[in-house]
């Protein structure tokens, strides 16, 4: 195919290409660039296109992946990496009070919420909260690793539950 009809078959398909390049971008402007653009490619690369395919389909291809290609660009560039040092922050003094009231009331709502657990699960999670490990409580209660593992997991999911709030 020589290269005068190679342009006139582009330029007797390429008006299909706008209204393809306005939804993709959502913006007139850009939509401009991006059919420029996809010309341009289909111009530089028009040895890679085969005689009697879609020429139409060929350049739907090449347009998507332009843009593609340029909303990953972007999206890379809005990436910001924050190197700074933030140690002002770690030194930052800042006065609080803690509210010993409200601290209480929650300490008392945990205590209830553990001591409302049966006792299947209650034995395992109180011990596993003292700092005993997994296989220390195994042996201490007779039961397999798993099965603990399993019970002191659902008294978590219950107290979780029970206590909505945290």
């Amino acid at each position: 195919m020589s290269t005068l009809d190679f342009n006139q078959m582009l330029l007797s398909n390429a008006e299909f290409l706008r209204p393809f390049a306005v939804t993709l971008t959502r913006d007139s402007e850009t939509a401009k660039d991006l059919f420029q653009e996809t010309l341009y490619k289909a111009l530089a690369n028009k040895e890679k296109y085969n005689v009697g395919t879609n020429i139409k389909a060929w350049l739907y291809t090449i347009m998507r992946n332009i843009f593609i290609n340029n909303y990953r660009r972007k999206a890379k560039q809005n990436t910001v990496f924050d190197n700074t040092p933030n140690d002002f922050l770690l030194d930052y003094n800042q006065a609080t009070t803690a509210n010993a009231a409200i601290s209480n009331i929650n300490m008392k709502e945990v205590n209830e919420a553990i001591y409302n657990l049966p006792e299947i699960f209650k034995n395992p999670f109180m011990l596993y909260y003292d700092g005993f490990k997994y296989h220390e409580i195994a042996d201490m209660l007779g039961e397999p690793l798993g099965t603990i593992k399993s019970r002191i997991h659902f008294a978590r999911k219950l107290l979780k539950a029970q206590i909505e709030r945290y």
